[in-house]
């Protein structure tokens, strides 16, 4: 939970239709919190704003 109230989730635009291996974001103003979209209640990563941008870059580099 963040520091004003309960985290909004939603599945990232990478994962398809089909299922499988999703995975859902939420923002707070602390950091980006990360989660297996099947196991909405197991562990959550929590990664820097900064750490973010850099990954979703390098993943999105062509």
């Amino acid at each position: 939970m963040n520091s004003t109230g309960p985290l909004t989730w939603f599945k990232s635009s990478y994962s398809g239709a089909e299922g499988g291996q999703c995975i859902e974001v939420a923002t707070s103003t602390e950091a980006v919190h990360v989660r297996d979209s099947k196991d909405v209640t197991g562990p959550v990563l929590q990664v820097s704003q900064h750490a973010w941008t850099e990954l979703v870059g390098l993943a999105t580099a062509k």
